[in-house]
């Protein structure tokens, strides 16, 4: 095994903001995401696995990290222009599939209190509320970025409820308490590539059915990571159903890379951006225990 040090300095690369990027296998570059995926070639992605940062839920202290931005429509567009270019590097017959959590209105109080049961939900920082909306009001994040990439070009084709069984407990007494988030599946064409034999599900009879769209999935934290990260169990379907082996997968919002951990189980490329150095240094050193070929590239 390689020590830290040597992971951290295995294959990095400084490359000037403006030249064309290739890809050679499996890459995770260091960056902003609009600013990388300019430079990523037209067509050479086959699916787009990812979850951005959510609107107003943590400063993460890094100068222009997205979730932070004055209104929700700042926020919806910037997505949208980022997914402009996913778009672009998506092959024709690619899919996207996109998680972004909710969130309910602060009234305009700019902290959360911690939850007895869940400290990590407190924040020194909120957003103000949205116009036309309400304190308390749901906010409606992924619907409204859904529609807003509709809007944009792309086709809807699924809503997939995602259910936490073992979902964070919420000490509300006024409403049910949220155990759900939203996965999207957009394509970028109205003919694309779906492998539906390679996501069937297991029937209450016994036999295999067509995947539905209520997905059981526990949620499931890495350590090392002080931020939530995607369980591998809800990715492996999205590739499994969008890729065959050898594809390139992207995710522009890589975290601590458990898109790349499933990759590189079910034998596809990964293409990663992230914007955190800290992340980037623990997706790396994640990776590379697994053996894997990570190209660090650090956008100038």
């Amino acid at each position: 095994m390689p020590t830290e040090k040597e992971v951290l300095s295995i294959n990095v690369e400084r490359i000037q903001r403006h030249e064309p990027l290739t890809l050679r296998g499996s890459t995770l570059f260091e960056g902003d995401a609009l600013a990388v995926l300019r430079r990523i070639p037209t067509r050479s992605v086959r699916c787009v696995v990812t979850s951005p940062p959510y609107w107003g839920l943590r400063d993460y202290g890094i100068e222009e990290q997205i979730g932070l931005e004055v209104s929700m429509q700042q926020f919806l567009y910037r997505l949208v222009a980022i997914f402009a270019e996913v778009k672009r590097v998506l092959t024709d017959d690619g899919t996207l599939w996109l998680n972004i959590g909710d969130g309910y209105t602060s009234g305009n109080r700019g902290y959360r209190a911690p939850d007895k049961k869940n400290p990590a939900r407190a924040m020194d920082m909120r957003p103000v509320t949205p116009e036309g909306l309400k304190p308390k009001d749901l906010i409606g994040i992924p619907w409204r970025l859904a529609f807003a990439l509709q809007a944009d070009g792309w086709y809807l084709r699924s809503d997939v409820v995602w259910s936490k069984p073992n979902a964070m407990p919420e000490s509300v007494k006024d409403r049910p308490a949220r155990s759900h988030e939203f996965l999207f599946m957009l394509t970028k064409s109205e003919r694309y590539f779906y492998d539906w034999q390679a996501v069937r599900e297991r029937a209450d009879g016994g036999g295999l059915r067509n995947r539905r769209s209520v997905w059981n999935v526990n949620t499931r934290p890495f350590a090392g990571a002080h931020f939530a990260t995607f369980p591998p169990s809800l990715i492996r379907p999205c590739i499994r159903a969008s890729t065959e082996p050898g594809d390139y997968v992207l995710d522009p919002f890589f975290g601590s890379g458990t898109v790349g951990v499933v990759c590189q189980e079910e034998s596809r490329q990964y293409v990663g951006i992230e914007l955190n150095p800290e992340y980037v240094d623990l997706a790396a050193k994640r990776l590379q225990g697994q053996n894997s070929n990570v190209i660090r590239i650090a956008a100038a």
